[in-house]
């Protein structure tokens, strides 16, 4: 595997981008990520962490149509790029091997 910088948290940005597709923009990812991991979560680390990942490659973002509910506001929504997929497709065969490696976990 190619040396990527791609921290947990971030691994969880992109999936949950591909989770919400065309709805992927800035509060509907913090409040996935929020039910999905039972905890709350800054605008700010979300924010910061979607700018990374886009220098980094994995993102793509794009103005949506202005709202008058968003007071005429745009949103900025997100999509994975194919570098995304393949780096997340490579973690997802590294974890499964140390998983399948592990010899059976006792259950209490």
């Amino acid at each position: 595997m190619k040396k990527t910088k791609l921290g947990e948290f971030e691994e969880l940005v992109l999936l949950t981008v591909l989770v919400l597709q065309e709805g992927a923009y800035g509060v509907m990812i913090k409040s996935e990520l929020e039910n999905r991991l039972n905890t709350t979560l800054s605008v700010g680390s979300v924010q910061s962490a979607l700018k990374r990942m886009e220098e980094k490659g994995f993102l793509t973002s794009r103005f949506g149509e202005a709202t008058a509910k968003r007071g005429g506001k745009r949103k900025r929504i997100y999509t994975t790029t194919p570098y995304a997929h393949k780096v997340l497709q490579e973690l997802k065969e590294i974890r499964a091997g140390f998983w399948s490696a592990i010899p059976k976990l006792k259950t209490i």
